[in-house]
């Protein structure tokens, strides 16, 4: 039960969990009054919440039918890495471009216990994939290209279909990012990290 005075950030952010966690799957039904029931909350701030999801692309109202969670087909989430191939192209020629070099740490520390393991857990690794592509925006400290990604919420729709391709293939291509960013070569930064994104639009699109 959430036990917030203002209801409307703590719900939303609940059902937004429910959704990318799957608990929600796509084309589901949102049965309103079994989650407010659920979260121990009115319709309002739940309504609210819906509506905020709406905008993000992850629920979508059908006339005369009720509210869903988004369902997304091959063509979106294609799409969706078209979008990813041009911002995060463009986020590593920033940090490159700023030669910062905590900025480098945060990046290199996400794949640093990988280097020396013969098998990688794929959980884990995964995690740290999801960690390395959100921090290679938030670094860049451009809050429009954040707001961009976030209200687009690019990264968490193409999360919920897990890795599109093993570590041995991505490791050290995530490696090569970070190595041009820290060397300060905005130019190969942007094209590692749009190849590193491609690659796996193409494998989907082979799909």
């Amino acid at each position: 039960m959430i036990e917030y005075q203002n209801l409307n950030e703590p719900v939303y952010l609940k059902v937004k969990e429910m959704i990318v966690s799957g608990e929600l799957k796509q084309g589901e039904k949102i049965v309103q009054e079994k989650i407010a029931e659920a979260l121990g909350v009115s319709r309002t701030p739940l309504m609210k919440a819906l509506l905020a999801l709406e905008n993000e692309y992850l629920v979508e109202s059908i006339p005369r039918r009720g509210m869903y969670v988004r369902s997304l087909g091959q063509k979106e989430i294609f799409d969706i890495y078209v979008c990813r191939e041009a911002l995060e192209g463009m986020a590593a020629r920033l940090l490159a471009q700023s030669s910062d070099k905590t900025t480098v740490k945060e990046l290199r520390d996400c794949f640093t216990p990988f280097l020396s393991e013969e098998k990688i857990d794929i959980d884990v690794y995964s995690k740290a994939d999801e960690k390395f592509h959100s921090l290679l925006i938030k670094l860049t400290g451009n809050a429009p290209l954040d707001k961009i990604y976030f209200f687009g919420n690019i990264h968490e729709k193409v999360i919920s279909r897990g890795l599109i391709r093993p570590p041995e293939e991505t490791l050290n291509e995530h490696i090569r990012i970070i190595d041009a960013i820290e060397k300060g070569n905005a130019d190969q930064a942007e094209k590692f990290a749009r190849e590193h994104i491609e690659k796996s639009r193409i494998l989907l699109l082979n799909q």
